[in-house]
């Protein structure tokens, strides 16, 4: 019998809406995968809440399939992926684009080193040049669209500590974005050994903008392994 082919699962990261997914959505639909992607609730352009928030999102959206899940979670969305995962029984794989990795008791603060915020309200702001950090390969039509997508992105979830470590129980693979101005290189291969494999992507941060045609194809060899 032909295993059921699993619906794919994307988070996206800080500042980022479901649509930034659409040109990858397009790809996997082209490969016959059906997709959902997620809204997390400290993204504008009503931001609330912190990693709690984010994470039950994602497990809301996995325990509402039925049958196999296969999720990507990008860059900040690795975080509450990682929190949300754990113990869903239909969840088969976990892919990491670009994305943070946390331990138990680790947040983005902790895993670029540095101190916890004074406090934890208002929003973490966009770099001053979302172009060269988040698009730097990406077409410049596709790009500008991304830009005007972008929302406000709560400061909390970026402090708050992950309590699970869903890469602990599950397969899971790293995307290595060996071109990225956003998430430093070192950092990301820091991270990937947590994860059981890992692949190189020669792109910047965002391979679903520059690239969704040949990361759609990675994303059905990954699913296939």
């Amino acid at each position: 019998m032909t295993p059921q082919r699993p619906t794919l699962v994307l988070v996206p990261g800080a500042w980022h809406l479901p649509a930034t997914f659409d040109l990858l959505r397009g790809e996997l639909d082209a490969l016959g995968y059906a997709s959902r992607a997620v809204k997390l609730p400290t993204t504008g352009p009503e931001p609330r809440g912190g990693l709690r928030e984010d994470a039950e999102a994602i497990r809301t959206a996995v325990k509402a399939i039925e049958g196999p899940v296969v999720v990507v979670a990008h860059s900040y969305g690795g975080i509450p992926a990682t929190e949300g995962l754990a113990g869903l029984t239909n969840v088969r794989h976990l892919v990491y684009l670009a994305a943070y990795v946390p331990d138990v008791n680790e947040s983005m603060f902790t895993l670029h080193g540095m101190p916890d915020p004074d406090s934890t309200e208002g929003l973490f702001p966009i770099g001053s040049d979302p172009r060269a950090q988040l698009y730097a390969d990406v077409p410049d039509a596709v790009a500008e669209r991304a830009i005007s997508q972008l929302v406000e992105q709560r400061l909390q979830p970026w402090a708050d500590r992950a309590t699970g470590a869903a890469w602990r129980t599950l397969p899971s693979t790293y995307i290595l974005t060996e071109r990225d101005a956003s998430l430093p290189v070192e950092l990301q291969e820091q991270m990937a050994v947590r994860a059981t494999s890992t692949r190189r992507v020669p792109t910047g941060h965002s391979p679903f903008l520059a690239r969704p045609a040949e990361l759609a194809a990675l994303i059905d060899e990954i699913v296939k392994d």
